[in-house]
């Protein structure tokens, strides 16, 4: 099945510890909630509560196998958030870079 529109705010979705690490497991491969859940502390009906949560926010999606459903990454809802991310931080991190690299080398004077 095709993703879908994203209905939900990505940010608030990964707000939640587990969602962040039913990101983190999917980012090796479609999973299914049972495959999710024996990784996880939680149970396979919190698994799938998140799982919708993280669809609707446009970063997973489901697609049919046999008789269960596998979850996957949604590539563009992964990428729009890491260009926010880049967008809003990329330009603090370069400064942050070049000002490390600065005391660094004056450490390294002494």
């Amino acid at each position: 099945m095709a993703p879908t529109q994203p209905t939900g705010d990505p940010f608030e979705a990964l707000g939640d510890p587990h969602r962040r690490a039913i990101v983190e497991l999917l980012s090796s491969g479609g999973r299914s909630v049972r495959e999710l859940a024996d990784e996880l502390p939680i149970s396979r009906p919190a698994v799938s509560r998140h799982l919708r949560l993280l669809k609707e926010a446009g970063l997973v999606f489901d697609r049919p196998e046999g008789t269960r459903r596998l979850y996957s990454l949604h590539d563009q809802g992964v990428e729009e958030v890491r260009r926010y991310l880049e967008n809003v931080w990329g330009e603090a991190a370069a400064r942050f870079k070049i000002a490390a690299e600065n005391t660094n080398r004056r450490h390294r004077r002494r």
